[in-house]
């Protein structure tokens, strides 16, 4: 099994393993009460307007790394025609299955390995998306990429809103947590075992799972190696993670804590 392959399939067990957080509770609740609603979304203002100005309406869209399929769902509540959610985890599957029966929209799901995608996967899709908490999970990015630009048309735009690397450099449960204690450049893995939570809760431990900081200079130039065109960057000095980098705004001296990235395969 190739080094890739095992990280991957780690992080599938550790994904599966948390899954029972989620899909309870009160945030769970409120997502089958939402989603019974057709306009109900999950994304913010700025991923709204993105998927907007990207055409979003009547498009095509397929997100990779769906999770629990509240933002494939979001998606189609924005106008998409169809859209399909793909994510290499079942468990997360289960409960995009129970929200997506709670809707009238059309979707899918494929539970999938990106980087080992079934051959019958359509390819012709208007637009990709990727959101928050994917990149970080990715040992091999050029691949990645590569096969994220498999699943476009030609003139089919990819969307990438996700947390800015700079802030990987920080440890919000740190001392000083306003002092960096990891290099932007750091290439090794990060191995974690406690179970993969949004709401900063540390429930039991889970199999070891493995995450990157990809550099945004590294990312930029998968999207290009992939022959996908930069049509958009921009950063925001607002977070989109867990409630425990919230500490990181409105700082006199503001780091970059999330970007939008927006190209066009060609």
């Amino acid at each position: 099994m190739s080094n890739t392959a095992d990280i991957t399939a780690k992080n599938r067990a550790a994904w599966n393993a948390s899954a029972q957080h989620h899909g309870r509770g009160a945030y769970w609740e409120e997502l089958k009460t939402g989603f019974a609603d057709p306009t109900y979304s999950r994304f913010d203002a700025t991923f709204t307007e993105a998927l907007t100005q990207a055409g979003i309406q009547g498009a095509s869209a397929v997100q990779i790394g769906c999770n629990n399929g509240r933002e494939v769902l979001s998606a189609c509540a924005l106008g998409a025609s169809h859209c399909l959610g793909i994510d290499q985890s079942e468990a997360f599957l289960e409960q995009a299955s129970e929200l997506h029966g709670l809707s009238s929209h059309t979707a899918a799901f494929l539970r999938a390995d990106i980087y080992d995608l079934p051959q019958d996967t359509p390819r012709d899709f208007d637009i990709a998306f990727i959101t928050i908490g994917v990149l970080n999970w990715m040992p091999d990015l050029s691949r990645f990429f590569t096969s994220v630009a498999s699943l476009l048309r030609t003139g089919g735009q990819l969307l990438i809103y996700e947390t800015h690397p700079v802030l990987e450099m920080f440890d919000p449960a740190a001392d000083d947590p306003f002092t960096p204690v990891d290099s932007y450049f750091r290439s090794e893995a990060f191995v974690e075992t406690a179970a993969i939570t949004y709401d900063g809760s540390t429930p039991e431990d889970v199999p070891e799972s493995h995450w990157f900081i990809h550099p945004l200079g590294a990312i930029v130039q998968g999207c290009l190696d992939a022959g996908l065109n930069l049509t958009l960057l921009q950063e925001f000095p607002n977070s989109i993670r867990e409630v425990d980098y919230d500490k990181y705004e409105n700082q006199p001296a503001q780091i970059p804590m999330s970007f939008l990235l927006v190209a066009t395969k060609g």
